[in-house]
């Protein structure tokens, strides 16, 4: 591995830890030593990077930082057009579309051999059980969630009972067969998980909702038992 392929790949694992990780975690997962880590990390604060920490503390890159070319490796690659196809066989049409033109816009900027690797993937996704029709527009969902807005909605129960909520939408998961809006509902003062094929109205109120999504989505994960990601 040429010293800025090992470059490129240090910037790509700071990326993945959202917090400061330590200079053994670093070496150990690029390869290399801890003397030639610290020297790695020099050059690359020497280039722009805004790697913040010193030995024994951790470090951690601040956003913005970018290394021109656009360049990606083989499993790279194929995670991105692997994820791009399951989006664009699972979601919605909006959703679908955003895929398809993610992708282009991607390999538009890459090499040419790197291109040709892109529209000659073979990693295929494939059928599924068919996905439960959506009662509501999940455009609507996603825009609440984007700006921290309630949403007034009209739930059924498995029983086929209706009611009347406000929910503080902060995530949307998206199953083999049916996607769940995650919220806060004042209803019930709870976490709730509302089917969207359930639900027969929705409609983004005016009303920003008194917390961040990123906070609840934290004590969500927590009253689950799901691990924080990396």
């Amino acid at each position: 591995m040429s010293r800025s392929e090992r470059l490129l790949d240090l910037i790509q694992i700071m990326r993945r830890h959202r917090h400061p990780v330590s200079g053994k975690t670093l070496a150990e997962e690029t390869g290399i030593s801890i003397r030639t880590l610290y020297r790695d990390i020099a050059t690359l604060q020497a280039q722009g990077a805004h790697i913040e920490g010193e030995p024994g503390l951790g470090y951690v890159l601040k956003p913005g930082f970018v290394l021109p070319p656009l360049m990606f490796s083989q499993d790279e690659l194929e995670a991105i057009v692997l994820g791009s196809r399951w989006v664009t066989n699972q979601s919605d049409a909006r959703l679908s579309t955003a895929a398809r033109d993610a992708l282009a816009k991607i390999a538009a900027v890459l090499p040419e051999n790197l291109r040709n690797d892109v529209d000659a993937s073979t990693l295929l996704v494939g059928p599924s059980n068919p996905v439960n029709t959506d009662t509501v527009d999940l455009a609507i969902v996603r825009k609440a969630i984007r700006s921290e807005y309630k949403l007034d909605i009209i739930y059924q129960d498995v029983d086929g009972a209706a009611s009347t909520r406000i929910i503080w939408p902060f995530a949307l998961g998206f199953f083999d067969r049916v996607r769940v809006i995650v919220a806060w509902c004042e209803l019930r003062q709870d976490f709730r998980h509302f089917r969207a094929d359930r639900i027969s109205d929705a409609k983004v109120t005016e009303s920003r909702y008194p917390r961040r999504r990123q906070v609840l989505l934290k004590e969500w994960r927590r009253s689950q038992n799901i691990a924080e990601p990396l």
